[in-house]
């Protein structure tokens, strides 16, 4: 009877605290909260630094050493470029659009009557076909003697 019911309902547990800092701005005893807090400030500082720096290389590394005039060509080239590929999503979006629209909205009818009249066709050739496949197979397997 002291037995806990199994279920499948989580229980709450105590969350796991959050460590703000990387680096090693442990509380030391005789670390007043005013250093602590300067610690703590100092090192999101230096990753703040570290990040726009990356930032910064990365952009240097795009624009490198162009000057303005062509940094301004390839912006609007990008820019073309961006906006001819909305342009061919939007085409797109709409092609599809009316596609669906013709699919969901096409005389089954009419569609039916073509398939049937492919399907006529298509049985008269295979009819055809097999005629000339008849005919040839006789001439190959009782061939014509030849008279004298």
């Amino acid at each position: 009877m002291a037995d806990i019911p199994q279920t499948d309902v989580s229980r709450p547990s105590a969350l796991p605290t959050a460590k703000l800092s990387r680096g090693n701005a442990q509380p030391s005893i005789d670390q007043s909260s005013a250093e602590y807090l300067d610690t703590i400030e100092e090192e999101w500082n230096k990753r703040l630094d570290m990040e726009v720096e990356t930032l910064v290389d990365g952009m240097v590394d795009l624009i490198g050493d162009k000057d303005k005039f062509r940094i301004a060509q390839e912006s609007f080239q990008a820019q073309s470029r961006a906006e001819s590929m909305v342009r061919a999503a939007n085409s797109l979006l709409s092609i599809t659009h009316s596609m669906k629209l013709l699919l969901l909205l096409s005389d089954e009818a009419q569609l039916a009557h073509r398939r049937d009249a492919e399907l006529k066709v298509v049985q008269e050739e295979k009819d055809e076909a097999r005629q000339k496949v008849s005919e040839l197979l006789d001439q190959i397997l009782h061939p014509a003697l030849p008279t004298e």
